[in-house]
């Protein structure tokens, strides 16, 4: 079967393909077709099924460009790639696929535009679902494999929250334990020798704000970081609170941790069960928290596949082959 999409302009012809043709032959690649552009005319050939599934990307992408949307990332492209090589054609592609980073939010006000232009929204079921708990749910669970935006997703709800005024602060938390490998002894004050362990909170926080206001936010107790020991005691109000990496909470420290939320406040709980530093033997806090919590109303647990991974196309695919060998 072959087909023929219309192209506009050289700036949708310059989204679609991306640096290098990278996107064209990642497409051409995912969806087992042919892709070629001659003058105006883009032709698809290939398999019926996968023409039209492939066809139906292409004219979600094209329609994104054309309301304004013209930043296509990796991520956003293997997004979009998983919901429409699994997602029925018959349906408009707006419908069969959640919001993107990449496209306009229509319906989540809590979509946010960082300074180079780009988006943060939810890119696939699994993560609107989480979207959605966080606006609803005082204490949410995020559970799942490496990629699927857990923490980034939270962060950007913290963000915008602070931003409406929401809360007062934000305070982004996570056990301080080696990844498999000792660190040995790390010289500096307090906050240098955390900072190893936190740095994936500050990647994603510089990710949405400018540097300075984060510095700033950081000076004056905004937005405060710091290792999940240092939650003993306290008590957290008019704040939204993260705790990444949950896996590696011990049972007492996930019971101390949830103890912590005062008035006004928000805790997402991030993990993956599959990565657990924790030494044999010792209880996995956040195992046990779902069984302990699960029929609690007002804590949401949301739980997230390898269909919801929006890193490199290759993750989701290693997560699944290990998936295959555990089973």
């Amino acid at each position: 079967m072959n087909k023929i999409i219309k192209l506009e302009s050289h700036q949708e012809t310059q989204v679609l393909c991306g640096l290098r043709d990278e996107n064209i032959k990642i497409i051409e690649k995912e969806f087992d077709v042919n892709l070629s552009i001659r003058g105006d005319d883009l032709r698809i050939s290939g398999v019926t099924a996968n023409v039209k599934k492939t066809s139906a990307l292409v004219e979600y992408i094209l329609s994104a460009v054309r309301s304004g949307q013209t930043d296509l990332g990796m991520m956003d492209l293997s997004g979009l790639i998983n919901k429409f090589k699994k997602g029925s054609t018959s349906e408009k592609p707006a419908a069969q696929i959640a919001p993107s980073s990449f496209v306009e939010l229509p319906s989540l006000n809590m979509a946010r535009r960082l300074p180079n232009t780009r988006q943060i929204g939810p890119r696939t079921n699994g993560q609107t679902e989480y979207f959605e708990a966080i606006k609803k749910f005082d204490i949410v669970f995020g559970v799942g494999p490496a990629g699927t935006g857990k923490t980034y997703l939270a962060m950007a709800c913290a963000v915008e929250a602070l931003k409406k005024h929401e809360v007062r602060r934000i305070i982004l938390t996570r056990p301080a334990i080696e990844a498999g490998e000792s660190l040995g002894y790390l010289p500096g004050d307090m906050y240098e020798k955390i900072s190893p362990y936190l740095r994936p909170l500050y990647d994603a926080l510089y990710d949405m704000m400018e540097a300075e206001r984060i510095e700033k936010y950081l000076e004056t107790g905004i937005i405060e970081v710091a290792p999940l020991a240092y939650m003993r005691g306290r008590t957290l109000n008019d704040a939204f609170i993260i705790l990444d990496e949950a896996q590696n909470c011990t049972a007492e420290q996930m019971k101390m941790f949830l103890t912590r939320l005062g008035f006004d406040s928000k805790v997402v709980i991030t993990g993956d069960m599959t990565q657990s530093d924790l030494p044999d033997g010792k209880p996995i806090g956040l195992l046990q928290a779902q069984d302990i919590l699960k029929d609690i109303e007002g804590i949401r647990f949301i739980y997230f596949t390898g269909s919801d991974v929006v890193r490199h196309a290759l993750v989701q695919r290693i997560i699944e082959a290990y998936d295959k060998t555990v089973r």
